[in-house]
């Protein structure tokens, strides 16, 4: 019995220091052996950091999310940064996406998933949501006839 279960804290031990260590390979130290500090990534409760600038000067979106209803709810976004926090409602964020060359051809998706609110009868329902590009409603939803959220691919 003693040997059974030191073998499975072994066996847990390990497969702990695995998924610990994230499977991620190492980066190779530059010339000269020593390896440089990386970043820490820091988070921003509430703000997003601007999205990188494109090379060549890419085609430039002002994108707005909007979330409808009342109460709070889980949001889900992305496009312009992204997060998944519980927000009061209504919402909004707004930003502007920047699209490379390839993604001016291929679509930049951007997209609002909310959470559920108690609807007009009384029942559970998805919040109802709209993204604008460039002052235009591009997606919505109201939450009951599509309850997938709202999502939109900018092209050019």
């Amino acid at each position: 019995m003693r040997r059974t279960i030191t073998a499975m804290t072994l066996c847990a031990g390990a497969a702990l220091l695995l998924v610990g260590c994230g499977g991620a390979e190492p980066k190779a130290a530059p010339e000269g052996g020593k390896q440089q500090p990386q970043p820490v990534a820091s988070q921003n409760k509430g703000q997003d950091p601007a999205p990188a600038p494109a090379a060549g000067g890419g085609a430039k979106h002002e994108v707005v999310l909007e979330v409808g209803g009342t109460g709070r709810t889980a949001v889900m976004y992305s496009g312009i940064g992204s997060g998944f926090e519980q927000q009061t409602l209504p919402w909004s964020k707004s930003g502007t996406a920047e699209l490379t060359a390839a993604e001016q051809k291929v679509g930049y998706l951007v997209s609002v998933v909310p959470g559920t609110i108690t609807g007009a009868d009384g029942k559970l329902q998805q919040a109802p949501c709209t993204i604008k590009v460039d002052g235009k409603v591009v997606a919505e939803s109201d939450g009951v006839t599509n309850a997938k959220g709202c999502s939109y691919k900018i092209k050019q």
